[in-house]
């Protein structure tokens, strides 16, 4: 690349700004890299956690479900679902964390009391509220797990882009516009050397040919 770059001053100048942006990019882009890598590692401490409530309300929520269906009968319990009237409701937002956009989900009319959930206390047994207590536990957890899960990815595409940026200007644009400055200065060095030297012949020429006339001068006026 060096080789392609016309030895001018002019150009020096542009490589050196196109130096000087390059550097402050590149601390930009590692100080953004390191503060996204802070933030990941907080939300992946909360995902760790998600994950085990997850887990284990996943498991309450089979075994509440599995003692209602041999308690009251496959029917009942499907009835009693059958019954919702109020569905929950997902809203999301967005939440912007060192300009990566990642959502915000919140639910609302997850948790109901008996009369909400519209099958009646009469007829029904504490099992399928039980579930139906489980199960909207569940639910909560999902949402924070999908909201979590997601700002975890996104923050790590962002890290890998960034990382990607970073490693670009580290090993490649910065090590080749310091290559041209390089290149550019040791020419200029040799322009002006060259130009030094043949200053010098011209001036030596010029007192040689001074010293000739001189010397001519002199011997006429001997004669």
């Amino acid at each position: 690349m060096a080789e392609d770059v016309k030895p001018t001053r002019k150009n020096l100048m542009e490589i050196e700004d196109r130096i000087d942006l390059s550097e402050r990019g590149h601390d930009t882009l590692e100080q953004k890299r390191d503060g996204l890598i802070m933030e990941f590692m907080d939300i992946l401490d909360q995902a760790q956690d998600v994950r085990e409530d997850l887990e284990r309300d996943f498991e309450d929520a089979q075994q509440t479900i599995n003692m209602a269906r041999a308690m009251e009968g496959d029917v009942a319990v499907r009835g009693a679902a059958a019954a919702l009237k109020e569905h929950p409701e997902i809203t999301v937002r967005s939440n912007n964390i060192m300009g990566v956009v990642v959502p915000q989900i919140e639910a609302s009319r997850v948790r109901k009391s008996l009369d909400q959930r519209g099958y009646g206390v009469i007829g029904t047994s504490s099992r399928i509220d039980e579930a139906a207590e489980a199960y909207e536990e569940l639910l909560e957890t999902i949402v924070l797990a999908a909201e979590v899960e997601t700002a975890m990815k996104k923050l790590l595409d962002e890290i890998e882009s960034t990382k990607r940026r970073v490693n670009a200007l580290e090993f490649t644009v910065l090590p080749d516009l310091y290559e041209s400055e390089d290149y550019i200065e040791q020419k200029l060095e040799e322009q002006e050397r060259e130009e030094i030297f043949r200053m010098k012949k011209v001036k030596d020429k010029k007192e040689e040919e001074e010293r000739a006339s001189d010397a001519g001068a002199d011997a006429g006026t001997a004669d």
